[in-house]
C-alpha cells in the first residue's frame, strides 16, 4: 500500500507551517476528491474521505473497495476546520465516518451541501437539516472569508431535482483574489465550458479516473479529458484527483500529463498529503 508523502504529525506540522504565509492560498490533496484549502488561517475541506467505510461496506462483493493508499490523517485530529463541502451523495464525497468526527471536534463549522441533497445528507450524518448550510445553484454562498458558487456537474448526465437544483455540483471557491474550481465527479457536458469561463480560474481540481460501463462505475473525466477541460476554461493550473484510492477504480496520471503538455496547459500532479501553494 502506498504511503502519503505527508501523514499524521508531519501533515499537521505542514498545515501549521503554511499559516506563516496567510496571503497565499494553500491546498493539500487528501486522496480521492478530497482537498484541504487554507487561506488567512481558515480551512475548507472539499469532499473529504478519510475512513475505511467503503472498504468495509463492499468487502466480499463484486466491487471490493481495496485501498491503494493509506489515509493522510485520522478525521478526529482535524480540530481546525471551518467549512466542509460535499458535492454529491456518494460515500467517497459524503462520508459519515469522516465527517461526524470532524463535526464533533469543530461544532461551529459550516457543513455545506447542495440544495438537492439536504435531506439525504442530514439522514446520513444524523443531524437536523437545519444544521446544514445549503448551497443552491442560483446564488452565491458567503461563509467568510470564502465565497462559493455551485455549478452543475454531470455524473454521467446533469440531473436536476423537482426544484430545479442539480443533484451533483461542482464548486467555484473564491478566497480573496484566488479562484478554485472543484468539479466533484463529472464528465464534460454542453455549456460547461461557457459557464465556467465567467470566472478566472487559478486552479482546477479535476477527476481523471474515466468511465467503466462494464463494471457499472459512474462516469468521470479521463486524464486527457481533464487536461482539455482545464485548457478550454483557461485554468491557470490543473490538479488531477480521484485516483490511487481504490484498486477497482483508478487510473495512471501519465495520460493526463501527456495531454496537458500537448495542450500547453500548466499542471501539477500531487501525492496524497502533499501541499500546493499558489
Amino acid at each position: 500500500m502506498k504511503k502519503p508523502v505527508l501523514q499524521n504529525d508531519a501533515f499537521l506540522a505542514d498545515v501549521e507551517e503554511a499559516r506563516r504565509e496567510p496571503d497565499r492560498l494553500h491546498l493539500w490533496w487528501l486522496g480521492q476528491s478530497g482537498f484541504l484549502i487554507q487561506w488567512h488561517g481558515r480551512h475548507v475541506l472539499l469532499d473529504p474521505y478519510l475512513s475505511d467505510s467503503l472498504t468495509l461496506k463492499y468487502a466480499a462483493t463484486e466491487k471490493p473497495h481495496v485501498r491503494m493508499t493509506e489515509r493522510v490523517i485520522a478525521p478526529d485530529r482535524l480540530a481546525f476546520v471551518d467549512i466542509i463541502t460535499s458535492s454529491h451523495n456518494h460515500t467517497d464525497h459524503l462520508d459519515a465516518d469522516t465527517i461526524r468526527p470532524i463535526l464533533d471536534r469543530n461544532p461551529g463549522l459550516a457543513m455545506v451541501v447542495g440544495a438537492a441533497n439536504v435531506r439525504f445528507a442530514a439522514d446520513r450524518l444524523k443531524v437536523s437539516p437545519e444544521r446544514l448550510t445549503v448551497m443552491g445553484a442560483d446564488s452565491p454562498l458567503h461563509v467568510p472569508p470564502f465565497t462559493f458558487y455551485a455549478v452543475p456537474s454531470a455524473h454521467e448526465s446533469v440531473e436536476i431535482d423537482e426544484n430545479g437544483q442539480p443533484r451533483h455540483i461542482g464548486l467555484v471557491l473564491k478566497a480573496g483574489s484566488w479562484t478554485l474550481y472543484h468539479s466533484g465527479d463529472t464528465v464534460a457536458y454542453p455549456g460547461m465550458v461557457e459557464g465556467l469561463k465567467q470566472w478566472r480560474i487559478d486552479g482546477a481540481l479535476l477527476p481523471i479516473n474515466g468511465r467503466d460501463a462494464r463494471r457499472r462505475v459512474p462516469g468521470n473525466l479521463s486524464g486527457p479529458e481533464a487536461a482539455q477541460l482545464a485548457h478550454d476554461i483557461g485554468a491557470g493550473l490543473v490538479v488531477p484527483c480521484h485516483y490511487d484510492m481504490f484498486e477497482f477504480n483508478t487510473a495512471s496520471p501519465k495520460d493526463f500529463v501527456r495531454a496537458a503538455k500537448a495542450a500547453a496547459q500548466p499542471y501539477r500532479v500531487l501525492q496524497n498529503g502533499e501541499r500546493l501553494t499558489l
